[in-house]
């Protein structure tokens, strides 16, 4: 290969060339400085602005670079400041991704999120050029659950259908009856019009579930690093420390957390629940950029900061999503095989009925 060509798969229609670009002047001229201002407005709460001139030559390189490569950037609401608001064209939770993701009309889609997010996009586009940043960016709930012990559970459990979780490797989809997400888990459960179900691999969103649905739900013991290190005495301790302060959670949290929340939900939930209710404060129980990200949004509002950080969603940075731009880097593909059954259950939550 030329050293000057980057090469990218194209699913089912062979290999497509890149040329590899030239790397950007990255400096802070009056050019990047008016191009970048309204993204600085958003952020300048959050980015002290003698950082400014590092981050703006960044991110105007790479939202010119995204014009020429035909490239959209999906970003999920766990990313930091800079990405967030600055570079993506579609951001949400990983069901807005998921079915943005089969709308789009790009040649090269650029996960900023974990790496099944980007295997989701990649079965919903087979045949675009999906890449991630940081191919390490993985997820301690996908990683807890194998397609092998999927095959397990149906021996043990025969004619029990099973709900995967989207946190889920392709091979786990496509070993799995239909996909969901937080926020429509329980739609999912109860669309299936069975007595037991087994929704895996988060312990926790089942539990939850549970709770909602006279559906038996069966689950792995699989949970998200983020979520499971809150605890229901951390949250009683704001309480008493913040008083009024509004509690908001995310359903893979355990129960005992969700018990003293006052609103559970998906990222977007809880997004959408705090742009309605506006409270004087809130706690967002979940990633650290949540908060960030929607405070430009949401002006009058205090957020206290229970900080988790997703080490994983942190491996996405700036200059890695320019780098991916440049060289056409990382790609993510997936078995055609595997891609297809995986892309039934996800095309099965996608298309039901809301």
């Amino acid at each position: 290969m030329d050293r000057d060509t980057a090469v990218a798969g194209g699913g089912n229609t062979g290999t497509r060339r890149y040329a590899r670009l030239p790397r950007p002047d990255l400096t802070f001229t009056d050019e990047v400085r008016e191009a970048t201002a309204p993204v600085y407005e958003k952020v300048k709460h959050l980015i002290p602005e003698i950082e400014w001139p590092l981050l703006a030559p960044v991110i105007h390189a790479i939202n010119t670079l995204k014009v020429e490569r035909n490239a959209v950037i999906l970003a999920h609401n766990y990313m930091t400041p800079e990405i967030f608001h600055g570079v993506s064209d579609i951001v949400g939770d990983s069901l807005a991704l998921a079915k943005e993701a089969a709308k789009s009309e790009a040649d090269v889609i650029i996960q900023c999120g974990v790496h099944f997010m980007a295997e989701t996009a990649k079965i919903l586009n087979p045949e675009k050029t999906v890449l991630i940043p940081d191919m390490n960016a993985g997820c301690s709930l996908a990683e807890s659950i194998t397609a092998a012990d999927v095959r397990g559970l149906r021996e043990k459990h025969p004619g029990v259908p099973i709900v995967t979780y989207v946190n889920t490797s392709a091979d786990v989809k496509a070993e799995c009856d239909i996909c969901c997400t937080s926020a429509n888990a329980v739609q999912v459960v109860e669309s299936l019009n069975a007595p037991r179900v087994l929704l895996i691999p988060d312990q926790f969103l089942a539990a939850n579930v549970a709770r909602q649905t006279d559906v038996e739900i069966l689950t792995w013991a699989g949970a998200c690093e983020v979520h499971e290190r809150f605890t229901a005495d951390e949250l009683r301790e704001y309480r008493d420390i913040v008083p009024g302060v509004k509690i908001v959670a995310h359903p893979e949290c355990p129960p005992e957390v969700v018990d003293e929340a006052d609103f559970t939900g998906s990222t977007t939930g809880m997004i959408d629940w705090v742009k309605e209710h506006r409270p004087e404060k809130v706690m967002l129980v979940t990633e650290c950029s949540m908060a960030d990200n929607i405070a430009s949004a949401t002006p009058g509002v205090d957020y206290v900061r229970p900080c988790n950080l997703c080490p994983h969603m942190k491996r996405i940075t700036l200059t890695k999503i320019l780098d991916s731009l440049l060289e056409m880097k990382d790609e993510v593909t997936v078995d055609p095989a595997v891609a297809a059954r995986a892309r039934t259950s996800v095309e099965r939550m996608i298309n039901l009925k809301s």
